[in-house]
């Protein structure tokens, strides 16, 4: 139940609803806009929402939409009903329009991925569109509407003998005007024209007697008059006998279709409610994707936990003057049903107020909600609403009658399943009864179940709240350093009215509010001052103590991964001694074996002095030879690397001496940091080889690197098993081709537009969106200007209008 009957005024979904009805592009589409209504059914609502979330995915990633000619043919279609009658010549070219839209809509929803796309499948998975009809109709009409001369013989003879008559007539009708002119009756530059539809000639009123014909009509002065000759009467005439007998048989034409047509009537109503279902959902999509609008989790039960929640026509509003809107944050469960928030006027109560109920009413009614996408929502049977003054002279109500005659019917009607809304609960009376009463509401509410939101002034029902389970105090902040209000609402404690201070800054007489903080004293002034500023600090710690967890974090995963190569190190360093230890056990069983072997040839030389003396010396160049080659292996590095570092040096020095780029130069890419070689150059241009990899670059964009550079970059890529391939897959990966700049200032989007173009330029995409928004086309302008300033860009385009139009610059490149 939704209470008052003037609920959606209250809350601004008239406007809602009128904004679905300008999206839609039937008529269809805007009976069922006129006809959604707040539903209670959860499976109903979730499925709603869902549908209008495959849509908006479907506008935001998929192929343009076909929103074209979706005529209402439902009207024509129920008057032909009736034997006898028959679909009218218009009618019939809407009717062939609007069944190509329908095939086109049916044949693109089943090309879609069901899997992804499975509710919209769902609704198009027994929809088809009779070929047949289509064809009659081929049969019949052109494309501009015109019935063809071949849907009948009839017809075709018909014609056929009118172009011979209407060029006979011609014929018959310059003669007598050639005759006329060489006989002075015509003025020289008169010429054949038409009169009720037959061919005459403009005779001057003293020469009509001189001309045989009818006379059709005359000039204004009456000097002239239209004669038709006697020479083309009898084929004129038979031209309009003619002319009847078309249109007779074009009756006939179409009488037969519509009898044809009459069996299928049913069938073809069922399509034209389809298109219009598609056209109203299609109409929800394009309002969420203009609002912000997302599908949050939801829930069968009465829930509301939100993250990020804005008004969407405030929203909108502010979009236009570039201003932002406070998010809410709310949260009300079973634990704290009923939020009662307090905080200064004009501070943003009301807002939140509408807020909750236009988002929760819209949820309801099948729509997606502006608020972060891991919100959690649930389903109310029941919204009551009191806002705003209803005060009637007709019906003898005050506005604290109106009130209270609202608050009868929620204290009835509530129940577990309700969300109450009231605007300066317990307002428009003398405040110690108007508290009382306001107090004994709400207990009664809470003890019946019901979940709410409040806003008051009043202390003893921010006290009732402090101390009773179910209620929950929340504030709306106030600045008190630049005596401004924050429009930020912090749930857990009451806020303050801050009149004295708002009185203040309005200006006020300052002597009438000294005399006021007499009065109340100024304890309790300062009290309510320092609890707000309390608030504040709070929320300053709360945001230094996640800056803080996020610092914590990051020295955590920086800890790790010095662990991790510490660890590689030692496990590098095993292995060196491992491979040394195999190394001596080498070098010592080579030994083994050449003293073995010498023992042995010299007992076979029998001790023989020039043998034994010859082996002795080959004993001692083995000996020298296995011992020398460990060493030259360790040696020969070391040389070798100081050589190549001294003439990688004298490279490098000279390298950053000429900066000019040369083919074969190692080369690096701004601001990249991979190191390639240098193909070829032609004018401005260089090709630079990564691997097998070729990219194109401005000659200014690349600067020469040093051998040493290009050597270490070659020892860290064996080392960690990376390469060039690796870096651009995971450059590729983490690319988006849409780039948003909303919300930035000139300077920072001119730089964030040039350094995204860089890396798509080096990633070899060819086309990419940049997202600016429209409001005064500064940010589009700045966009648009460095673009051009690229020369690889070749084309720069609106994004389509169902995808964003003016507010997004669809970039093509080379």
């Amino acid at each position: 139940m939704i209470f008052p009957p003037n609920f959606e005024e209250k809350i601004g979904f008239d406007h809602i609803r009128q904004m679905l009805v300008d999206m839609c592009v039937s008529s269809m589409g805007k009976e069922y806009v006129e006809k959604m209504r707040f539903e209670t059914v959860f499976n109903r609502i979730e499925r709603k929402v869902s549908q209008v979330f495959e849509f908006l995915e479907i506008l935001k990633y998929e192929q343009p939409f076909p929103a074209q000619n979706y005529f209402n043919l439902i009207p024509e279609l129920q008057r032909i009903r009736l034997s006898g009658t028959y679909i009218l010549q218009e009618q019939l070219f809407d009717l062939k329009s609007s069944l190509e839209s329908l095939n086109e809509v049916i044949v693109y929803l089943q090309k879609l991925d069901s899997a992804k796309y499975t509710l919209l499948s769902e609704l198009v998975e027994d929809k088809r569109v009779d070929r047949v009809i289509l064809n009659e109709i081929y049969s019949i009409i052109d494309e501009k509407g015109n019935v063809k001369d071949t849907a009948s013989e009839t017809l075709r003879d018909i014609r056929q003998r009118l172009i011979k008559l209407s060029g006979e007539i011609e014929k018959a009708v310059r003669q007598v005007l050639v005759t006329a002119k060489k006989s002075g009756w015509l003025n020289p530059n008169d010429e054949i024209t038409i009169r009720n539809g037959r061919m005459v000639i403009p005779v001057p009123a003293a020469n009509k007697r001189k001309i045989r014909g009818f006379v059709h009509d005359e000039s204004a002065t009456g000097q002239t008059v239209y004669i038709e000759p006697a020479e083309a009467l009898d084929a004129n005439n038979e031209i309009l006998e003619l002319r009847n007998a078309e249109k007779r048989e074009i009756i006939r034409i179409l009488t037969s279709f519509t009898d044809n047509l009459r069996p299928k009537i049913e069938e073809l109503i069922e399509g034209y409610r389809f298109l219009g279902l598609i056209d109203f959902i299609r109409a929800k999509a394009l309002l969420a994707g203009k609002i912000n609008g997302t599908k949050p989790f939801m829930s069968n039960e009465p829930l509301i936990d939100w993250r990020k929640a804005l008004h969407p026509l405030l929203f909108l509003v502010h979009q236009k003057q570039k201003k932002h809107v406070e998010p809410l944050d709310i949260l009300l469960n079973k634990e704290n049903r009923i939020l009662i928030i307090s905080g200064p006027n004009a501070g943003g109560k009301s807002v939140c107020l509408k807020t909750t109920g236009l988002i929760q009413y819209m949820l309801q009614c099948g729509l997606l909600v502006p608020m972060d996408d891991n919100s959690k929502t649930g389903v109310f049977k029941d919204i009551f609403i009191d806002i705003g003054d209803e005060q009637s002279i007709e019906d003898d109500l005050s506005t604290y009658t109106s009130h209270l005659r609202n608050m009868k019917h929620l204290a009835l009607k509530a129940n577990k399943n309700s969300l109450f809304l009231i605007d300066e609960f317990g307002s428009g009376t003398e405040p110690q009864l108007g508290g009382a009463i306001a107090e004994a509401i709400l207990e009664h509410l809470n003890n019946k179940g019901a979940f709410g939101v409040i806003t008051t002034h009043y202390a003893n029902l921010k006290h009732l709240a402090g101390k009773t389970p179910g209620l929950i105090n929340g504030a709306m902040l106030f600045d008190t350093r630049e005596m401004r209000p924050l429009y930020r609402l912090q749930i857990g404690n009451p806020g303050s009215s801050f009149a004295f201070e708002i009185a203040k800054k309005t200006g006020f007489p300052w002597f009438i509010l000294r005399n006021a903080e007499r009065k109340i004293g100024k304890t309790q002034i300062k009290f309510e001052q320092q609890l707000q500023q309390l608030e504040l600090e709070k929320k300053e710690l709360t945001q230094k103590q996640q800056s803080l967890n996020e610092a914590e974090k990051q020295m955590n995963e920086a800890k790790s991964k010095y662990d991790e190569l510490t660890a590689k190190l030692i496990e590098t360093k095993e292995k060196t001694l491992s491979d040394a230890r195999s190394e001596a056990q080498r070098i010592i069983a080579d030994s083994n074996k050449l003293v073995e072997n010498t023992i042995r040839e010299i007992k076979e030389a029998q001790a023989a002095k020039e043998r034994t003396k010859k082996i002795r010396e080959k004993l001692k160049v083995e000996s020298e030879r296995i011992l020398a080659e460990p060493q030259k292996k360790s040696e020969a590095k070391p040389v070798e690397q100081t050589k190549a570092v001294i003439a990688r040096s004298k490279k490098e020095k000279s390298a950053k001496e000429d900066t000019k780029i040369l083919v074969g130069n190692r080369v690096r890419i701004l601001p990249q940091q991979t190191v390639g070689e240098v193909i070829e150059i032609t004018g401005g241009e260089a090709i630079v080889s990564f691997g097998s990899i070729m990219m194109r670059a401005k000659l200014e964009k690349l600067v020469n690197v040093g051998e040493e550079e290009f050597y270490q970059q070659v020892m860290i890529k064996k080392r960690g098993g990376e390469n060039i391939f690796n870096e651009l897959n995971t450059r590729m990966a983490n690319f988006s081709v849409t780039l948003d700049v909303r919300g930035m200032r000139a300077e920072e989007a001119a730089t964030a537009v040039i350094q995204y173009m860089d890396e798509a330029l080096l990633l070899n995409i060819k086309e990419v969106k940049i997202i600016h928004g429209k409001g005064d086309g500064i940010l589009r302008k700045v966009v648009r200007d460095n673009l051009r300033s690229i020369d690889e860009v070749i084309h720069i385009e609106d994004e389509h209008i169902e995808r964003g139009g003016s507010g997004a610059t669809v970039v093509r490149l080379k």
